[in-house]
């Protein structure tokens, strides 16, 4: 945990607090509009946060997800590059700020944060969410308006960054804009990280800017094991992992839900420039959750020879049985 950072559990708190006035029955109605836009699967036709109201429901619906997600991904990278100390970020469509919140919380060098985006309603909202985390890195982000036009490239120049983030926002943009933004991203920093929903498309999108990232030179470092093709770019199959986020009452509330916690579902690629160290990557990583039976734990594996596999792990085996039995869906498996 960051020393600037939030402390653990200001999340709810913090957007708590920043949600202050607004009703439960306006909250409901904006997470509805929302999930239903995203559950469509198509790109919106106009911006999703274009009301005081949306950008108050995406905080209440989307944020803890965004956070719990980007902190997965940010974990893994740092397992692969250990001596990685980034101290300044660059996130793209930050929104009300999750994937920022998320590096401050894992990122221990982290002292500059740049958002951009496009709605002044995520804006103000974001800030006031930040002003209540306790973290002085988010409570002194600069947040810029900004949008993804031909006059971005141009108004970024100079832009730098140790690490650019966009998370949940290639989905929002039509191809040609998706190979854009990854552009861009790679002009402004040595490492990116991309996060997008956990679904066949997520993960479409995700292994075209993986493919965009490897044509310009960049390793990879999260999540997969090697940079070959991806052994579960299959129909009926994709690459995913879970995040475990705790519902807040008002989550729970607005999406009129029971259950504590929720499993957020998402698709990431993390890369840095070849001029860069050279990423620790792992002999596997696990792409489902473990099956565990008596004396006996299976798991799905991406190898790094490029290909899917499952291994089966006895108790006769002693040590790797017992790494075995506390590894996790998304963990790094070296046998």
């Amino acid at each position: 945990m960051a020393g600037s950072g939030p402390a653990a559990g200001s999340l709810t708190r913090a957007i708590q607090a920043g949600l202050t006035g607004t009703g439960i029955p306006s909250l409901t109605a904006g997470v509805q509009r929302l999930m239903a836009a995203y559950r469509s699967g198509e790109i919106p036709a106009s911006p999703v946060m274009a009301s005081r109201a949306d950008a108050a429901a995406y905080a209440a619906y989307r944020m803890p997800a965004t956070v719990a997600a980007s902190a997965a991904a940010l974990r893994a990278v740092l397992l692969s590059l250990p001596d990685w100390r980034p101290s300044s970020l660059l996130d793209f469509g930050a929104g009300t700020g999750g994937c920022a919140w998320a590096a401050a919380s894992e990122l221990a060098d982290l002292r500059a944060v740049t958002l951009l985006e496009q709605s002044a309603d995520a804006i103000r909202l974001g800030q006031a969410i930040f002003a209540g985390s306790g973290s002085q890195v988010l409570q002194s982000a600069s947040w810029r308006p900004w949008r993804l036009t031909s006059g971005e490239a141009a108004a970024l120049a100079g832009q730098q960054a140790d690490v650019a983030t966009a998370a949940y926002l290639l989905g929002e943009l039509a191809a040609a804009q998706q190979a854009a933004l990854v552009t861009l991203a790679m002009a402004a920093a040595p490492a990116v990280l991309l996060v997008e929903p956990g679904t066949p498309a997520g993960h479409r999108r995700i292994l075209t800017a993986r493919d965009q990232l490897l044509a310009a030179g960049y390793r990879i470092a999260a999540p997969c094991p090697h940079e070959l093709a991806c052994p579960l770019a299959v129909e009926g199959d994709w690459c995913h992992f879970g995040a475990r986020v705790q519902r807040s009452a008002v989550h729970r509330q607005v999406k009129g839900a029971e259950l504590a916690y929720e499993d957020e579902k998402f698709s990431y690629v993390a890369a840095i420039r070849a001029t860069g160290a050279v990423p620790e990557l792992p002999a596997g990583r696990v792409v489902r959750r473990p099956q565990q039976r008596k004396g006996l734990v299976l798991l799905d594996l991406c190898a790094a020879d490029g290909r899917s596999r499952r291994e089966l792990v006895s108790k006769s085996q002693g040590e790797p049985y017992r790494r075995a039995r506390k590894t996790s869906w998304g963990d790094r498996w070296d046998g």
